[in-house]
Parts: structure tokens; sequence; C-alpha cells
């Protein structure tokens, strides 16, 4: 599977651990930066393009890391048709896949050890879509909604 990674300098040596990790799993690996450490660097230069990447690859999955992961989250989430999650153990990356069809894997280096970001990713990747009918109704409102800003309508509630 093609990887797209990316942070920032909190998550700089942890995205390092999991390139050689995930290249040493068969996987290709494209590094879209930071390319060596810099504590002024600022994320969005880097996780955006991981982010595009993936929203112009099918079937490829991008991993963005940072401090908190927070950041790197949101600007992730600005790119059309992504959906990035913040997880921060391995049973949140399988629902994330399951549940939500997120593409996009987000980590916090200061809270995460590199075993337990290791673990994460490998379940992320290892996880499919469930493309059970309610959760497939729910990731094409948000798309509707991102696409039109088509709001869902509620349910009717009158009997």
């Amino acid at each position: 599977m093609r990887i797209h990674i990316a942070g920032d300098h909190a998550a700089y040596e942890l995205q390092q651990a999991l390139i050689a990790h995930l290249e040493g799993a068969g996987h290709e690996v494209i590094n879209h930066g930071p390319f060596h450490y810099d504590e002024q660097d600022d994320y969005p230069v880097y996780v955006l393009r991981a982010a595009e990447a993936v929203a112009a690859e099918s079937g490829s999955r991008g991993v963005v890391l940072g401090g908190s992961g927070n950041g790197e989250q949101m600007a992730a989430n600005k790119v059309r048709g992504i959906r990035a999650a913040l997880c921060s153990s391995s049973e949140l990356a399988a629902l994330a896949r399951e549940h939500n069809d997120a593409q996009v894997l987000s980590i916090g280096a200061r809270f995460t050890s590199v075993d337990e970001a290791t673990s994460i990713v490998d379940t992320f990747l290892a996880t499919e879509f469930s493309d059970e009918a309610r959760h497939r109704r729910r990731v094409g409102m948000v798309s509707a909604y991102e696409s039109d800003r088509t709001l869902p309508a509620p349910p009717d509630t009158t009997d």
C-alpha cells in the first residue's frame, strides 16, 4: 500500500521510526516532510501535501503527526474528500476505518510511544471500512455536506 506521511518538528523522531517500520513491512512510503529537524517548521506545509496526495490517489492512506496531532488532523480534514481521525489507541484506529472510512490517521507524538504508534498505524492500515448501510449513509451525509453544504435532513419525529 502507498502511505503518505507528514508531520512537524514535534513528531520528527516518530515520523522517522514509522517510515522505517512501514518500509520494512513492504509499504511504499512517500515522505512529504519535514526532511530534517527544524523547531520552527509549520505542520500545514507538510500535512496538506500528504492529505492532497491521499485525496488524489484512491486506495492510498495517510499518516500525519504532530505534538498533539490535533492541528494535523484539522489541516488534513480541510482537504476536500479527506476524512482524518486523531487516534490514541488501536481501537480508535480500527473504528475510524470501520465506521468512518478514514483515509488519514493523525497521532500525537508527545502522547504516544513508538511502540504504541506502530500498533495504531498497523491497525489503521489493516482495517477495512465495514461498508454497513448505516456507516455508508453517515459518510455519505458528511460527503454531501462537504460537496455542496447540504445539511442532512433530520429524522421525522412526527407520528
